[in-house]
């Protein structure tokens, strides 16, 4: 908790000076009290740079629209549900100073378009090595959050051969690793933001609601993974999440870190589920710590 400053110049300087001090301090100590802890907090979707490159690419009958930055190995950053890029504007041009950073609009989600198939974790999965495909990425390291997350996991236990490594922030292995996000005042806040950037980014902006009522359909029957495909992967994992995240059940992210060969497991302190908006410094150092 932040400490108030007390100020004792003020003593010698103002008329009444012990008062003035003294109501300082008080004042001081309300506001640090009164402060919300920043897990408390949804701080506001930043924006990304000017990319080097950016577009929609032709995947799987529909249009992912994607940007590239920086140059060096290739990394791809993969956002959560209802979310689109954007949310990576913190991390982006941190991580581009030393490294190929792709940012993607999942199928359906901000700039890509989607069609008739129902939202899945395996279709998603196929859409990021789609793009890869289209920009002539072998394999990447992969940075996912939440949704992004589980495709990240998807791709390392369907297609190991695309991956270097994951981080994988706030994933879940199975719909019971979820909580009651509808108790959530930080995450109710988080799908009203949503809407309203669905319909400002989406070709289809009058259509958020059944597109989300899609999406908390797939939530509650997908992901499916086995402790047998857990314990098979091959690729370098971070299991990582924050220590107040309203939407993970931490037994699930604990399963996933036993379960997985060597992965590296990582609580944020003071932050949730949106640990990169929140404390991106925090965020960006530890990305950082896996890529190195």
């Amino acid at each position: 908790m932040p400490q108030p400053i007390i100020c004792t110049g003020l003593l010698m300087r103002i008329h009444h000076g012990f008062l003035v001090a003294a109501l300082v301090s008080v004042l001081g100590i309300v506001t640090a009290r009164s402060a919300e802890p920043l897990w408390l907090t949804l701080p506001a979707t930043p924006t990304l740079p000017t990319p080097l490159r950016s577009g929609y690419a032709p995947v799987n009958g529909i249009k992912i629209w994607y940007a590239e930055f920086g140059e060096g190995e290739p990394v791809i950053l993969l956002h959560g549900g209802l979310a689109n890029a954007n949310y990576w504007g913190n991390q982006v041009p941190v991580l581009a100073k030393n490294y190929l950073v792709v940012v993607m609009d999942s199928r359906g989600h901000g700039r890509s378009t989607r069609n008739s198939e129902p939202f899945g974790y395996d279709l998603m999965a196929s859409d990021v090595t789609g793009l890869m495909d289209f920009l002539k990425i072998p394999k990447a390291a992969i940075i996912g959050w939440s949704d992004g997350a589980i495709i990240g996991l998807d791709i390392a236990i369907h297609h190991p051969d695309r991956v270097t490594k994951l981080f994988a922030f706030a994933a879940n292995s199975d719909p019971g690793g979820v909580k009651d996000v509808s108790q959530s005042p930080v995450f109710n806040r988080f799908i009203a933001r949503a809407g309203k950037e669905y319909e400002r980014l989406s070709s289809t902006l009058d259509q958020y609601k059944s597109f989300l009522d899609e999406i908390t359909k797939m939530w509650a029957s997908q992901p499916n993974f086995t402790a047998k495909q857990l314990h098979a992967m091959k690729v370098p994992v971070w299991i990582v999440d924050g220590e107040h995240d309203e939407a993970i059940q931490r037994d699930n992210t604990l399963f996933m870190a036993k379960q997985i060969p060597g992965a590296t497991l990582r609580l944020q302190p003071d932050v949730s589920h949106f640990s990169f908006l929140q404390n991106p410094q925090q965020f960006n150092d530890d990305v950082l710590r896996f890529l190195d």
